[in-house]
């Protein structure tokens, strides 16, 4: 079994992980309690990497991070190098594909608080920064931590997307399912169904995770 490949893949997941939180928390409590026109066409563009098959998503990354495009053409004047077939770049893919996985749990968690608990806070001199630490996080952390199991569970096993973006390069972009999917056209069964039993274990531990964490608090809110 290939270890550098699974790494690179616990990589990817971790930084995904670590880089999407403060992103996907900003707009799900944008989307749980702002109402304006046009919203429900935020949320459908939030939740367009759920319904469009990896391939295309990753063939649009593709097209709009390659050296043709301006984001590209950036990229390689400041760091030096294309932005595609890179870690960076594959990241990047990640935090897209991904929006929906953390953004989604944690709108859920976010709706579910209830407006006067935090119209009370307001009322008692609590500013915006102390209602987030004291009121918002605190009840809405299983919502949280269960995008965060996903969208690391999630990453763990993309194959379209990166492959798309990134390619199969050793110790830079091959991940687990990449590696899955080259030992199997190499005829290997036998690492590939080390790399896929790992892959499902895996996966397997962020359900249970994430219903563990759902069940705990439906108990805790009842």
């Amino acid at each position: 079994m290939d270890w550098t490949a699974f790494l690179l893949s616990v990589k990817l997941a971790g930084w995904t992980v670590v880089l999407l939180l403060p992103i996907s928390m900003f707009i799900a409590r944008h989307l749980a309690w702002r109402r304006y026109p046009g919203r429900v066409f935020v949320e459908a563009a939030m939740a367009l990497p759920l319904v469009l098959p990896p391939t295309v998503l990753g063939y649009y990354l593709l097209v709009s991070m390659g050296r043709a495009s301006p984001i590209g053409r950036v990229y390689e004047s400041v760091f030096g190098a294309p932005l595609v077939f890179t870690f960076e770049g594959i990241l990047i893919a990640s935090l897209i594909f991904n929006l929906p996985f953390a953004v989604q749990p944690m709108q859920r968690a976010f709706e579910a608080i209830s407006t006067e608990v935090r119209d009370a806070a307001a009322c008692c001199g609590m500013g915006r920064w102390r209602i987030l630490w004291r009121i918002d996080l605190p009840l809405a952390w299983p919502g949280i931590m269960t995008a965060l199991v996903l969208v690391f569970a999630h990453t763990i096993g993309e194959f379209g997307v990166v492959l798309m973006v990134g390619g199969s390069i050793p110790g830079e972009t091959r991940t687990a399912a990449i590696e899955i999917y080259d030992r199997v056209q190499a005829f290997d069964n036998a690492a590939a169904g080390a790399m896929s039993a790992l892959l499902l274990v895996i996966s397997l531990a962020a359900i249970a995770i994430a219903n563990v964490v759902t069940t705990k608090a439906d108990v805790g809110h009842n």
